[in-house]
């Protein structure tokens, strides 16, 4: 199925520069936002506390329910509406563990009861303690950091034969991170000073397309991470479940132009290399188009039908989806170009 005709030329490298500047503009707009909100907003999962989800018989002022959980010794919860309005669902979130007393959800209702005039129902209680949080936030970083490290190997390996290089790198960073990590020093920091090691590395080893594959994916979850924290969503399990998504997915799309570089590289060897990756570019676009496409439909009948539980999975989703697209473009291939201007002053 040919989405775009075959022989099309659109000059993508040549307008690089300013992909470039639109991808600066968000990384900086990223950083500005995760500064001032002093990092993503946890859920439950990372900060720890407790998640209450409500159903009432009717619609009830916010207020209300906050002079019920007021009752009950629950001042700084946060409450919102949850799901379709239709349904009176609501989701109240507390640092506190108090909930776990016996015959808590029986004073609830009853406070709820009298603020409210309205029937509650409490569909689910979730309990995450504070040492469980930051051993999930670790955890998590944990699994994106292994998932780019061993993500390298395969591109270095698959593309430039460079197996053994990659993996004692990698393994290398791996065993430092690790062993910092015992001396508690801040694992977000340690990843971050981690991961800059490794776009150097691979800059002085020469792994170029694995480095062009490391800085699109470092751009979409960056980016993803940037959105959510702009919009104030809450950053939950789920929504690693969906960075990692976004790392598989913006890496199939990535490899697929490589292959066709790396092909018509031997193929059109006496072209200069712009013209090579612009021509791979327009040989896969019709592929990459059709995939992007087709899983966006998916995902907004996700983000649309799905609920409330899958809406910030599926809102993430989507973000990574038209963010992975255009690295691919735009980001990952470009990068090949710098080699070609350090190969010149050698």
């Amino acid at each position: 199925m040919q989405f775009i005709k075959p022989g099309i030329n659109i000059n993508f490298i040549d307008k690089r520069k300013i992909a470039f500047a639109v991808s600066a503009a968000l990384l900086v707009v990223t950083m500005l936002s995760l500064l001032i909100h002093q990092g993503p907003r946890y859920g439950i999962d990372f900060a720890g506390g407790t998640l209450i989800q409500v159903k009432f018989s009717k619609s009830v002022p916010i207020a209300d329910i906050k002079a019920g959980l007021k009752a009950v010794g629950l001042q700084n919860a946060s409450v919102q509406s949850f799901g379709e309005a239709a349904t009176h669902d609501y989701l109240i979130r507390t640092d506190k563990l108090e909930t776990a007393v016996d015959g808590f959800s029986k004073s609830l209702i009853q406070a709820l009861t009298e603020a409210t005039t309205a029937d509650p129902d409490i569909r689910r209680i979730e309990m995450v303690g504070p040492q469980v949080g930051k051993d999930l936030q670790e955890k998590a970083l944990f699994a994106m950091f292994y998932a780019l490290l061993f993500i390298t190997i395969y591109i270095s390996g698959r593309f430039e034969l460079k197996w053994i290089l990659s993996g004692v790198m990698a393994g290398a960073l791996m065993a430092a991170v690790y062993f910092l990590s015992l001396f508690h020093v801040s694992i977000a920091m340690l990843i971050a000073a981690a991961l800059i090691v490794t776009l150097v590395l691979f800059w002085f080893l020469e792994l170029k397309y694995a480095m062009g594959a490391i800085v699109a994916l470092i751009h979409d979850v960056s980016i993803t991470v940037g959105i959510f924290s702009l919009l104030n969503l809450e950053f939950t399990l789920p929504i690693i479940a969906a960075l990692l998504t976004i790392i598989g997915y913006s890496l199939n799309d990535t490899i697929i132009v490589f292959d066709r570089i790396r092909e018509n590289l031997k193929k059109y060897h006496r072209d200069a290399l712009p013209v090579i990756i612009n021509r791979s570019i327009n040989e896969t676009l019709s592929r990459t188009l059709l995939t992007s496409l087709t899983t966006l439909v998916v995902l907004l009948a996700l983000f649309i039908l799905g609920g409330g539980i899958i809406h910030d999975f599926s809102f993430a989703m989507i973000i990574g989806v038209l963010i992975g697209t255009y690295s691919s473009i735009y980001v990952a291939s470009p990068i090949l170009l710098a080699w070609q201007g350090r190969a010149r002053k050698r």
